[in-house]
């Protein structure tokens, strides 16, 4: 049990940082009208191309003032970055989206409730230092990346482009490979403004699952294999995310815990809700907060494909999921408060629009009774 896995002197400490979460509903309840902005006759719309500087949104007091009543130990922010539908929300007009993938994160970074960014895209292709440098470049020193590993060592399948498994990865959790196409690279680019390295390992064949403590065990290799954060990147962690929800167990957290890494927490319908997941970071802490919120529970196991055609082009909630929201803002203030830091980023996934999301977790979080 997991209780019996807690020190005992954290006991306390731990069911007041993470009391026990309501579980959500049978049947949904009502939903509130969609958070939409209204369209700014002053700024006229526009299509810019690839070369194109392109420029923030005007600043909102608003968001100005709920930034600032932020804890300062949070850091929020959207998985990637290259959407036209986040016009007057993030950007100030219509862009191309090859110019917002070259030079939309200067523009994002300026938003006053961002304060990190997943980068994603290393997880298909990896990056070099020199693309990571560039991205540091484009953000203020505050700034804080949170970056997928390259499937390339988190997959324990090769997969054709359909995503279908074709052969088994004979580099599959390998540290040097770990090492020389993601961890180094990172950080001689970004240095000190990485956040979390996360590797997000994807649903792991049944024989290697069957095998819990040799899989376990190969995982724990690879991390301890790997070079400390602190010296360039203070702010720094190795997560790990997984896709299978057996590996939620004890033997999990005592091997992240022994190779000092921690648990990214993944909200996503291949895992359980929050208050399942809740076990982990009482088993590791005290410790980080390290959460992607990728995609509504409603779309299922293999839904990202029809949350993309349902919620495209992502600028406007569709479907609001405040129970998610809720639980998350109580997980983030008890971290934050805790003095621990918080690294979370929310996909247009979750709802249908990242920015809007994060808006209304942001003040989930402060309208949240002070302790």
């Amino acid at each position: 049990m997991w209780a019996e896995n807690a020190a005992p002197d954290m006991a306390e400490l731990q069911d007041s940082l993470f009391p026990d979460l309501p579980r959500p509903p049978e049947a949904p309840a009502p939903s509130p009208p969609p958070l939409e902005v209204a369209p700014s006759a002053e700024v006229p719309a526009r299509k810019k191309t690839r070369g194109s500087t392109v420029a923030a949104a005007p600043v909102d007091p608003a968001l100005v003032e709920l930034a600032e009543t932020l804890p300062p130990l949070l850091r929020l922010g959207t998985s990637s970055w290259s959407y036209p539908g986040w016009a007057n929300l993030v950007w100030d007009g219509d862009y191309a989206e090859t110019a917002l993938s070259k030079n939309g994160l200067a523009a994002l970074a300026r938003h006053p409730l961002f304060r990190t960014v997943s980068l994603d895209r290393n997880f298909y292709r990896a990056l070099t230092a020199s693309q990571y440098a560039r991205y540091a470049a484009m953000v203020p020193d505050d700034f804080r990346f949170m970056v997928k590993a390259p499937s390339l060592v988190t997959d324990a399948t090769v997969r054709d482009e359909s995503g279908r498994g074709t052969q088994v990865n004979p580099v599959f959790l390998n540290s040097d490979i770990a090492i020389q196409e993601f961890v180094q690279p990172a950080l001689e680019g970004l240095a000190h403004r990485i956040g979390a390295l996360v590797f997000q390992l994807s649903p792991i064949p049944s024989q290697l699952l069957a095998d819990q403590p040799a899989l376990l065990a190969r995982i724990g290799e690879m991390l301890e294999a790997l070079p400390g954060l602190k010296p360039v990147a203070p702010d720094a962690v190795i997560a790990v995310e997984v896709r299978d929800p057996q590996l939620l167990c004890p033997a999990f957290a005592d091997m992240l815990r022994s190779v000092g890494a921690t648990f990214c927490m993944g909200l996503h319908a291949k895992m359980p809700p929050i208050e399942d997941q809740l076990p982990m970071l009482r088993a590791l802490w005290p410790g980080p907060l390290v959460c992607r919120w990728n995609l509504h529970r409603r779309h299922g196991r293999f839904g990202y494909e029809d949350a993309e055609k349902l919620y495209g082009p992502f600028d406007k909630i569709v479907d609001p999921d405040p129970e998610t929201r809720a639980a998350l803002a109580k997980v983030i203030s008890g971290t934050t408060r805790a003095g621990q830091h918080a690294y979370v980023t929310v996909s247009n996934n979750a709802e249908g629009c990242a920015p809007l999301t994060i808006a209304s977790l942001a003040r989930d979080i402060v309208e949240l009774p002070k302790r």
